[in-house]
């Protein structure tokens, strides 16, 4: 009986044992399935990519469309790309490439709400898959990818009252059902997000904004442009392309004259001027649906009063961000207050609404009456310099930027938002190797904002 008694005993423990290891395998299971389900190596749910390289891997699981349903990617069976050869191109650096050498973390990042996932029943779908919608529209896509031809850069549109990016095109691209045999010039790079450029004399809009809120007179000063200004401390004198005469603040920006900024900085100082570079937030990293773009750089420690000056006009070691900067002219056009922008707008799986966008709006980096003195001058520079003809029906605010360079020929840039109620749109194009802003880049955002305005009026 004590045999008998004893086995019975370890029959108990033993029984004892792996119902508790069902309890904690069951408590774990219910706890962590979902985690388990969506780590980067789950062939469920990615493909392609190498986080030892720090590529992300791609979504490899359910349907991306645009704002208006249009298919873009379809990855329940393989990577299906949109019919439209130009449609693919111009959404590669959103939803990835074959081989994932270009991520798209935009989308991966709402994996799990696409994926679905129920611990009782696996994995379930919407039609054969969850479904994420994008805010850009295929329409405004392809318009911006037309517009930009075979140059190298970004033209990107958002709504600076919800946050939505309608349009955001990196060139040079390529179809992803051909991809090229030897990728060169920075192809796999998405430049809205991933890149930074000296900007030029878009940067005179942060330097125009500090002389408002710093320089008391600013408003009544007069500028007076011989083609050169020259410094006290005998270090090379700021040079002008032009010879502008007298000039007021309002004809110093349209002009974009460099004596009048060299004079305006040299009033404000480098600590002021660093002072506000940081207060308007134009270096700072964006981040929004899992993406962090780059941030940008500004410095002029122990720079003389030259590299000072040409910092204040946008040259020397300044550097932007295409995202960041869009962002900043949003927060102009908002009377001061930045709007986050997003790209992913809801994610569906089954007849559940997983996940939903939220605009976020951040805290004012400016006062009111200085947003709405830089619109009026911004306008302005429209109105003489770019041409209202080039905006028919939209009431764009702008400035162009030329940024030089030793090696090879200028970037052109272009940066501003539209003011009308109905079209509350911010905008940032670089066109590299462009030559001059207002010749290389106005005939893109033209375009792109004719499209943009005709999908909002269809909606």
């Amino acid at each position: 009986m004590n045999r008998i008694a004893q086995r019975s005993i370890a029959m108990l423990v033993v029984v004892a044992l792996m119902l508790g290891g069902l309890v904690f395998f069951l408590v774990e299971y219910f706890m962590n399935a979902d985690k388990w389900v969506m780590t980067e190596g789950s062939p469920h749910v990615y493909n392609g990519g190498s986080p030892a390289e720090g590529v992300k891997p791609n979504i490899g699981c359910g349907v991306i469309t645009d704002r208006d349903g249009a298919l873009l990617l379809d990855t329940n069976d393989g990577r299906v790309y949109s019919s439209i050869p130009e449609l693919r191109q111009a959404m590669l650096h959103w939803v990835g490439d074959q081989q994932g050498n270009i991520s798209a973390p935009a989308v991966s990042t709402y994996a799990e709400e696409i994926v679905g996932f129920d611990p009782v029943n696996g994995l379930y779908s919407y039609g054969g898959s969850g479904q994420a919608s994008l805010t850009v529209s295929a329409k405004v896509q392809l318009a911006a990818l037309e517009a930009m031809g075979d140059r190298a850069g970004t033209v990107a549109v958002y709504n600076y009252k919800t946050g939505e990016i309608l349009c955001a095109v990196t060139t040079p691209t390529f179809d992803p059902e051909s991809p090229p045999d030897d990728p060169q010039n920075g192809i796999y790079v998405n430049r809205f997000t991933q890149s930074k450029y000296t900007p030029g004399s878009i940067f005179k809009i942060v330097t125009t904004a500090a002389a408002l809120e710093e320089i008391p007179d600013i408003r009544e000063q007069t500028f007076r442009c011989t083609g050169t200004y020259s410094f006290s401390d005998k270090s090379d004198p700021v040079t002008c392309e032009n010879v502008h005469g007298k000039l007021s603040l309002y004809d110093a920006m349209a002009q974009s004259c460099n004596c009048a900024y060299a004079s305006i900085v040299e009033q404000l100082g480098p600590e002021i001027l660093t002072k506000y570079v940081e207060k308007y937030q134009v270096l700072n990293s964006v981040q929004f649906d899992g993406i962090t773009t780059k941030a940008g750089n500004f410095t002029v420690e122990n720079a003389g009063k030259n590299q000072i000056a040409w910092s204040g006009i946008g040259q020397h070691k300044n550097q932007v961000n295409p995202c960041a900067y869009m962002t900043f002219m949003g927060a102009i056009a908002n009377g001061g207050s930045s709007v986050q922008p997003y790209i992913v707008s809801k994610v569906t799986c089954g007849d559940d609404v997983t996940y939903a966008a939220e605009t976020v709006t951040a805290d004012a980096i400016m006062p009111a009456e200085i947003a709405q003195e830089l619109q009026a001058m911004m306008r302005h520079n429209v109105e003489v310099k770019y041409g209202v003809d080039n905006f028919p029906d939209l009431t764009v605010c702008a400035k162009s930027g030329t940024a030089q360079s030793d090696t090879k020929d200028s970037n052109a840039l272009f940066a501003g938002f539209v003011t009308d109620e109905k079209y509350p749109l911010a905008f940032m194009v670089v066109v590299e190797e462009g030559g001059y802003g207002r010749h290389a880049c106005v005939p893109v955002i033209s375009q792109v904002l004719n499209a943009c305005k005709e999908v909002m009026d269809a909606s």
